[in-house]
């Protein structure tokens, strides 16, 4: 289930470009070639945020993405999506492994020993940042860096999911050090044609990972 993580992790957050709808966000990344978009929704109640899962899922599946929905293991489980991604205060990935044993779990981690406890837990894949520095969410901690990626990347069993402050000028880097997936979240927004943006993101760590 976890083989063809690959490529560009879009992120859909309500709270990045909030005037744009976040079904919007979700067909933009999919149109730039995001292989997984994750639906991140702080703000909205679980019945809105259910609303959006369902009609997400669909679009993620019509153009052989998975889509995957923040925090909220409930919303995931109802709206049929492909997994769930909990950070430091959510569901203990062991509780949610054991409550739904199919799907894809993705957990935040900081480093190594993070990674490789979350793998003992039952995790799918690890996110581990910020790599760099970010103002898109408040972090209590530094960002990790390159190196740092590249030791989790040689040293967990799992797929890295490399987040925070990953832009087109460093995307390519974050490919080269080894990460899975590339997770972009304000990048695609910025300004312009967010499919063109997110289609140049995707093209950027391709050729990382290939060098």
């Amino acid at each position: 289930m976890i083989d063809d993580l690959r490529g560009l992790y879009g992120v859909a957050d309500s709270g990045v470009r909030p005037e744009l709808p976040l079904i919007e966000k979700v067909r933009a990344l999919l149109q730039g070639g995001a292989r997984v978009v994750q639906l991140r929704q702080k703000r909205e109640g679980a019945r809105e945020a259910l609303a959006v899962a369902r009609l997400a899922v669909p679009l993620c599946h019509a153009r052989g993405a998975r889509c995957v929905v923040n925090d909220r293991l409930d919303v995931a489980l109802l709206a049929h999506a492909d997994g769930v991604h909990l950070g430091d205060s959510d569901l203990p990935v062991d509780r949610a492994r054991a409550l739904a044993p199919g799907l894809l779990i993705g957990a935040t981690v900081r480093d190594l020993a993070g990674a490789q406890a979350a793998g003992r837990a039952g995790a799918s894949y690890v996110g581990l940042g910020p790599i760099f520095g970010t103002r898109t969410k408040r972090v209590n901690v530094p960002p990790r860096g390159l190196e740092m990626l590249a030791e989790v990347v040689r040293g967990a069993a799992l797929p890295v999911v490399a987040i925070g402050g990953i832009d087109l000028a460093r995307i390519g880097d974050v490919a080269r050090a080894g990460a899975a997936m590339a997770a972009v979240v304000s990048a695609p927004f910025d300004g312009g044609d967010p499919a063109e943006a997110t289609r140049a993101l995707a093209l950027a760590f391709s050729r990382g990972a290939a060098a």
